[in-house]
């Protein structure tokens, strides 16, 4: 059983869904979680964990990617400029401590922002009955591309996740690279083209916390993500 290790979980604005990651990170494991968000005025705790998990939620304003469209199909009532700054303080906080990010959706989406790209604001209709809640998470494979670190975290070439999302990456942010795809075209996770002397970073499309409501806990995208991300975490506190 790992110890003394203490995670920055962003606050979905859910206490039942910020109740899914604490459980799925956690495991059988003896970790701290930390409720990271803007309401509660706490960027200082990042320098004080181990790890940061940026969860998924309402989309991003666009002005995060230098948009002025909000008026897209299926964009929120309200947006929470307020999450999205500190978020993204977050993230970079996290850059110069040199620790490791989980990006879950939303958290996905935000760092491929903060890092240059864009999104692509709404998938359209054929795609949403793919990919966006619409009452449940829909169901779908996800490719797994080669010689990432996806592929090495997961030891597959595909595998089934869950989907609660209507927005994707568009262009890339810089130095990243894709390590997954869905059937139809949509990427579905991210990571450092070049990892060397960088921290750990793995950004998903699907919420791994939850897929044990589609029966999915089994699944390489849920169940070895969390145990890689948590050794990564155990290994970058040991060089600290």
């Amino acid at each position: 059983m790992l110890t003394n290790i203490k995670i920055g979980l962003t606050y979905t604005g859910s206490d039942e869904k910020h109740g899914y990651y604490v459980n799925w990170l956690k495991g059988n494991d003896d970790i701290e979680i930390i409720r990271l968000s803007a309401e509660d005025d706490n960027l200082h705790l990042v320098k004080e964990v181990d790890a940061i998990v940026l969860s998924g939620g309402v989309d991003a304003h666009p002005q995060s990617y230098g948009s002025n469209n909000t008026s897209y199909p299926n964009a929120p009532a309200a947006f929470q400029v307020a999450r999205d700054e500190f978020e993204t303080a977050t993230f970079l906080l996290t850059q110069q401590l040199h620790i490791p990010v989980l990006g879950v959706c939303r958290g996905m989406q935000l760092i491929n922002c903060i890092l240059g790209g864009d999104l692509i604001q709404d998938i359209g209709e054929e795609a949403n009955n793919n990919h966006r809640n619409q009452g449940d998470d829909k169901k779908h494979p996800v490719r797994i591309l080669p010689d990432t670190l996806l592929g090495e975290i997961t030891s597959q070439q595909q595998d089934d996740a869950n989907s609660a999302h209507h927005q994707c990456v568009n262009h890339l942010g810089k130095e990243l690279m894709v390590n997954a795809q869905s059937e139809d075209g949509i990427i579905e996770g991210i990571e450092w083209a070049d990892k060397s002397e960088k921290p750990f970073l793995l950004g998903i499309q699907w919420h791994p916390e939850r897929m044990f409501k589609l029966n999915l806990q089994a699944s390489t995208l849920s169940k070895n993500i969390r145990e890689y991300f948590i050794n990564q975490v155990q290994k970058s506190k040991a060089t600290k």
